[in-house]
């Protein structure tokens, strides 16, 4: 069960403007640089991002119905600059729970299960 639309809102205006301070240069925190499906702006956005073989995953907090979950899957593509490297991704599918939380340490899955976080975006890196 995704997070409440009013807690991502908050989080847009106020929280991701603190962890733009760090993240991007501090793992597993990223910064996703993505376009607007309909806009064609692009749009960066702070989050956390887990390493798997070849590519990334990213817990859905919010669900896959977030914006910039959309933008993604839409585009087919975009760019994560984490630890000050930027890396080209692509090939984003929503895969369950399940799947994605073996890709988390034990505190984090802890936390993802706390909230009900039901779903992850993976990607590859190219």
């Amino acid at each position: 069960m995704p997070l409440p639309r009013w807690l991502a809102r908050f989080n847009r205006r106020f929280t991701n403007r603190f962890f733009r301070l760090f993240a991007g240069r501090l793992p597993p925190w990223v910064i996703m640089q993505h376009r607007g499906r309909r806009s064609g702006r692009t749009y960066e956005v702070p989050l956390a991002a887990f390493r798997i073989d070849g590519g990334f995953v990213f817990a859905l907090t919010y669900g896959s119905g977030a914006d910039w979950v959309r933008n993604v899957l839409a585009a087919g593509e975009c760019e994560i600059v984490r630890g000050g490297a930027v890396h080209s991704l692509s090939n984003p599918r929503l895969i369950p729970a399940a799947e994605g939380l073996g890709f988390t340490n034990r505190p984090v899955q802890l936390v993802l299960r706390l909230i009900q976080c039901d779903e992850f975006l993976a990607m590859d890196e190219v």
